[in-house]
């Protein structure tokens, strides 16, 4: 359960998710840094249970194994399509700390945006941590991003929610092939305990300051190594040239989240680079809002309008836009 003096300066939590955190105080549940990586991913597994059903008729899904890395690596694919030209081909990883996760994570969200958003999204199951750390799941995404470019006409996005927020700005930074747009739900953009919100909401639900460390000690350990991480880990380290050739960037942020803080820099950096960037801020919920639809409607609200601006930098003009900066 959160100090409460430690979050006394936030909004209070969604009432529908302090529920949840109370019933798992109650129940006297492990924390996620008592867990191996197998046990957490069977805790995942077992939460997607309060994710709301994305919608069914109307989109069709195709699984895809690729053979595209070359150390060995076949990160399968999952591609949603709803009837009708998309507008744009959305290249999504899911989050999960690196170290969770599969295509069943983002599963409902990207229903929504192959349906409500006109688009062909592309959900790339990376390969896993610790089995295989950093930078395994950045090449995993890069080489889907490869296979995408080589596969489908049109405009190309990238996304991703959490450590899949990480991968996708990463590959963004990399510059191999331009994208139209890039989508960041409460992303991973710096290093542990860099930014005040590590302490301001160090022990916010669902996930804290620890949670964090957990996962980047099981996805880079010994990350730095003596030397400065590069954008690949940390995407904040980007420079202002960088930054300046991404592409249309919305960023998510939730009040109750360690990365809020390192979100929100980002967000500033892009805008003072010249880079053209939105930000929706939701006070009231915590990291991974997306995993908990079927209970909150808050988290309902705030995935639908993910899911419409997503629709609405689909069909923004591509050549030279203005830039801006705005807070929706």
């Amino acid at each position: 359960m959160a100090d409460l003096a430690d979050l006394a300066d936030l909004a209070d939590l969604d009432p529908e998710l302090a529920a949840l955190r109370d019933a798992a105080a109650a129940a006297g549940k492990a924390p996620m840094v008592d867990l191996s990586p197998a046990q957490a991913r069977e805790r995942v597994v077992a939460g997607n249970r309060l994710c709301a059903a994305g919608p069914d008729a109307g989109v069709t899904v195709t699984d895809l194994d690729l053979d595209l890395v070359a150390d060995g690596g076949r990160p399968a694919v999952r591609v949603y399509e709803s009837a009708g030209e998309p507008s744009a081909t959305l290249v999504y990883a899911h989050g999960g700390g690196w170290v969770t996760g599969d295509l069943d994570y983002a599963d409902e969200l990207c229903r929504f945006l192959a349906h409500d958003a006109g688009l062909r999204v592309v959900s790339v199951d990376y390969r896993l941590a610790p089995e295989h750390p950093f930078p395994a799941p950045v090449d995993d995404l890069a080489a889907a991003w490869d296979w995408a470019h080589a596969t489908y006409a049109g405009p190309l996005a990238l996304g991703g929610d959490s450590a899949g927020g990480n991968l996708a700005a990463a590959v963004a930074l990399r510059g191999t092939h331009p994208a139209a747009f890039l989508l960041l739900l409460y992303p991973v953009l710096g290093l542990p305990d860099e930014t005040p919100s590590y302490r301001t909401r160090g022990t916010a639900f669902p996930m804290g300051a620890a949670d964090m460390r957990w996962f980047f000690d099981h996805y880079a350990p010994g990350r730095t190594r003596g030397r400065e991480p590069g954008t690949d880990l940390a995407p904040l380290r980007a420079t202002p040239g960088a930054l300046g050739g991404l592409p249309a960037t919305h960023l998510v942020l939730a009040g109750h989240d360690p990365l809020h803080d390192e979100g929100a820099a980002f967000a500033a950096a892009l805008a003072a680079a010249g880079g053209t960037v939105t930000v929706a801020s939701h006070p009231t919920l915590g990291h991974g809002f997306l995993r908990f639809t079927a209970v909150s409607a808050a988290a309902r609200e705030a995935r639908s309008a993910v899911v419409a601006q997503a629709r609405r930098l689909a069909v923004l003009p591509r050549m030279h836009p203005e830039p801006t900066n705005s807070c929706l």
